[in-house]
């Protein structure tokens, strides 16, 4: 839930209000819906749950891409920014498939 205020927060102050990062501003979007759906793929069991959060995470980003040409923030909506949040929702949904599905309880049994 951190997390998911955290991407919605960044999403919707200004520009001017937010840490430089220096990253690309497709790849900042790419890896924040890749950590949100690959948290998902950890929390969830049933393929289906990913599948709805991963309908839901592509539904917001692409809304907060609407609010930010809605609030004259000094934000605009940038259509690459939601396929690049597209692209992070199914890449962290990909890791279902690999050894990282099961990361935190590799955790887990570490601490």
């Amino acid at each position: 839930m951190l997390t998911i205020a955290l991407v919605v927060a960044g999403s919707l102050l200004p520009g001017k209000d937010l840490p430089a990062v220096p990253i690309n501003d497709k790849l900042e979007h790419f890896l924040a819906y890749a950590v949100l759906s690959a948290s998902a793929v950890q929390l969830f069991v049933r393929r289906l749950s990913w599948a709805f959060v991963a309908v839901l995470l592509v539904l917001m980003g692409i809304g907060l891409e609407f609010l930010q040409a809605k609030m004259a923030l000094g934000r605009m909506l940038d259509r690459a920014d939601a396929l690049a949040n597209t692209i992070g929702v199914l890449l962290g949904l990909a890791t279902a498939f690999t050894p990282m599905r099961d990361i935190l309880l590799w955790l887990d049994r570490r601490l």
